[in-house]
Order: C-alpha cells, then sequence, then structure tokens
C-alpha cells in the first residue's frame, strides 16, 4: 500500500519533534538533532537561546530538562549519552530560514547533486531567491535549491 504525502519519520525526527516544544517553552531554539549509534550512542543537540548565544549553564539547564522527557518517552534503546551544546562558530546551517538570518556571511555547502559542475560552494550567503539558496563565491553569484543542499554551515572569519 502507497500512502500519498506521507513520510516515515526517522529516529532523529521523532526525537526532534518531542524535544522541540520544551526546548522552545524554556527559551531555547533547536538547531539540530543527530543521533549516532555504535559501541555507546550519542544523541547530539545542537540549541541557542531565541536571543542567540548559548553558555554552559544553559546547557546544562536544557540537558536535565531534555533528559527527563527523553526518560519518560524511551524512544533510544539501550544506552546513550546526551550531549547538548552551542552550535558554535561553525554552525550548521539547516533550516531555509538560516540562508536569509545569516546573510553576508561565509558559508560552506556541499551538495547532493553538482550545480553548475561543482558538488560543494564556498562563499558569501545572499538569502533566499525564490527558493534558492543564493551565494556569491569568489564574484560569481549562484543559485542552489534548497533541496540539493546535503550539508551547510557558516564558516568563521576572525572578527565576523
Amino acid at each position: 500500500m502507497i500512502l500519498s504525502g506521507y513520510k516515515l519519520q526517522t529516529k532523529t525526527e521523532k526525537i526532534d519533534d518531542l524535544l522541540r516544544p520544551t526546548a522552545e517553552a524554556l527559551g531555547f531554539d533547536l538547531v539540530q538533532v543527530k543521533f549516532s549509534g555504535g559501541g555507546r550512542a550519542i544523541l547530539q543537540i545542537l540549541a541557542e537561546r531565541h536571543e542567540g548565544g548559548m553558555n554552559v549553564d544553559d546547557c546544562a539547564r536544557l540537558n536535565r530538562e531534555l533528559s527527563v522527557i527523553l526518560d519518560v518517552e524511551d524512544l533510544v534503546e539501550g544506552g546513550y549519552s546526551l550531549e547538548v551544546s552551542s552550535p558554535g562558530l561553525d554552525r550548521p546551517l539547516v533550516k531555509i530560514e538560516d540562508y536569509d538570518r545569516f546573510k553576508g556571511k561565509e558559508a560552506k555547502i556541499e551538495l547532493r547533486e553538482p550545480v553548475a559542475g561543482r558538488r560543494q560552494w564556498i562563499g558569501h550567503l545572499m538569502g533566499i531567491n525564490n527558493g534558492n539558496v543564493q551565494i556569491n563565491a569568489s564574484g560569481e553569484e549562484v543559485l542552489i535549491p534548497f533541496e540539493e543542499i546535503a550539508k551547510a554551515k557558516l564558516i568563521y572569519v576572525g572578527g565576523q
């Protein structure tokens, strides 16, 4: 049976959906949720305060609050480590809104399929243009379909 428009959620997406409302109620935005299995599974949560920034006390508070929810809901089988941290200077760009928010900043974008013959672009973000990410790479302005972005992050440039 094929259900049109139905998408199965990954474990990471389920965890994100579960934790996001609590994080937002506490004044935080979840930037990225990553789950890696292996010997000792790790659930990594990158978060920042609504107004930006994140300190050690914020990380500890969010870790405590989210741990309670994860323990009750028991979405992760077996033992795992929960790591809550700031996205840092090389912040991942996850949502399409990130590309407008960080307009003017330098970023590295890796693609699923080449655009203009390249799978990787480094340049200054110019925002969103008709659903595409616009970037200026060494004077060349390129439109990248958001769906083709596999991974993207800000690049820290001193004084930025």
